[in-house]
């Protein structure tokens, strides 16, 4: 038997309704921030997310899905939606039409990791970009969309981290700083950090090995050697964040690799879902257009896995139970009677979500299969009343029963 590849998930029709609740949530969500959608390519040029991710990413160096197409271009499934959204921003000039840009983004990704609950290699996210401002007040708004998302979808047991990456200037100081104080350790660092050492050093602060996590317990704090405009900066955030109510943790430790990021970073973390517990992150990425384009757009924004949030809110239990609504089932009496209501179902699907029964079976049977549906209303077609031209309309809730003419259905 042929079964789903894996780290790729079917999403089965009961499941689908936490879906669309999500989806609404985040649309209408996102239309109050002011937040444009936009849908880019599934696949994309691999170079762009060589240069917009970065050859040392484990994205780029470990995990893409990337294939030679027939015009011999290198292409790559999308696994991120960032530099995308920026391509398209540079590739339209919508940069030249507006100054700022707010996007925002539902849709699958595509990372060949290891699987394991709440990581899949298909997976889903929404996520907003907001480029042509430097503005603290832009960043502090990006914290809030993604904050108020989380909690309009019932969510409780999260934490918001933030932290402050400076400019670059300050980062490559730290940088020298950080290099001084790991060399006594290099010889304990796991391989992986040894490597990210020479070309990534902030991410040994994400390393998962017990020994290097120990070694970095004690390891000096970019925001302790920020510059004073960087510092100002984060500070104004987090007089925004108090002023909105949004409860915050600083996170000395909460960083990006790549370059381009600057000021803020951001997480919103789940107790909820075990050790893949951050369900959204973010932060400021003032040099990336630039890199791509050759063009000074600021930029912010965040993503946030669709899985992981679905199984934060069925571990929350705030997950809804219900399920589409079926307004009438049409209950056949007589098997000649088949095309009256094939056309009555048609009528009525006009307006109304319809069913009826396709394989001959009994009255009874087909009782069943509506209460089985949750049908509201069940339309009995057939016996004398057919010969009235009237038919049976039971409301399933309360048992009642009413006659009413055919001629009238619409």
């Amino acid at each position: 038997m042929i079964k789903a590849i894996t780290g790729t998930k079917d999403i089965l029709p009961n499941e689908i309704p936490n879906w669309y609740n999500l989806e609404e949530i985040v649309k209408s969500t996102m239309n109050s921030f002011n937040y444009k959608e936009i849908r880019t390519p599934i696949f994309e040029e691999t170079r762009l997310f060589s240069r917009g991710i970065g050859e040392a990413t484990d994205i780029v160096s470990k995990e893409m899905y990337t294939f030679i197409d027939r015009s011999e271009t290198s292409v790559t499934l999308k696994p991120e939606m960032t530099a995308s959204v920026v391509r398209a921003l540079i590739e339209h000039s919508l940069d030249k039409q507006f100054q700022l840009n707010k996007f925002f983004y539902i849709s699958p990704m595509f990372r060949q990791e290891r699987p394991q609950a709440g990581r899949f290699r298909q997976f889903h996210q929404f996520g907003a970009e907001a480029l042509g401002s430097t503005s603290p007040a832009l960043d502090a708004e990006m914290i809030i969309l993604a904050y108020q998302i989380l909690k309009k979808l019932g969510l409780s047991n999260f934490v918001v981290k933030i932290n402050s990456l400076g400019i670059p200037s300050s980062r490559e100081n730290y940088k020298s700083i950080l290099q001084d104080y790991l060399k006594p350790h290099l010889h304990n660092l796991s391989e992986e950090s040894k490597k990210r050492y020479e070309t990534n050093i902030l991410r040994l602060f994400d390393s998962k090995d017990e020994r290097d996590q120990k070694i970095m317990e004690n390891a000096p704090t970019l925001i302790e050697h920020l510059d004073e405009a960087s510092l100002e900066h984060f500070n104004e955030i987090k007089e925004m964040l108090q002023v909105a109510e949004i409860p915050f943790e600083v996170d000395p430790k909460l960083v990006r690799g790549l370059d381009y990021y600057t000021h803020t970073t951001f997480e919103l973390v789940s107790g909820s879902v075990g050790s893949q517990s951050a369900l959204c992150g973010g932060g400021r990425y003032d040099l990336l257009v630039n890199q791509l384009g050759e063009r000074d757009v600021p930029g912010i924004g965040f993503a946030a896995g669709i899985e992981r949030i679905l199984l934060a809110m069925e571990n929350e239990k705030v997950i809804s139970e219900t399920q589409p609504q079926i307004d009438f089932y049409i209950v056949r009496l007589e098997k000649e009677l088949t095309k009256k209501v094939f056309e009555i179902a048609t009528k009525l699907r006009a307006k109304n979500t319809v069913e009826f029964d396709y394989s001959q079976r009994s009255v009874k049977a087909q009782m069943r299969e509506a209460n089985r549906l949750g049908a509201t209303k069940v339309l009995m077609i057939g016996g004398d009343e057919f010969q009235r031209g009237t038919a049976v309309l039971k409301n399933m809730q309360d048992g009642s029963q009413e006659e009413i003419l055919l001629a009238e259905i619409k």
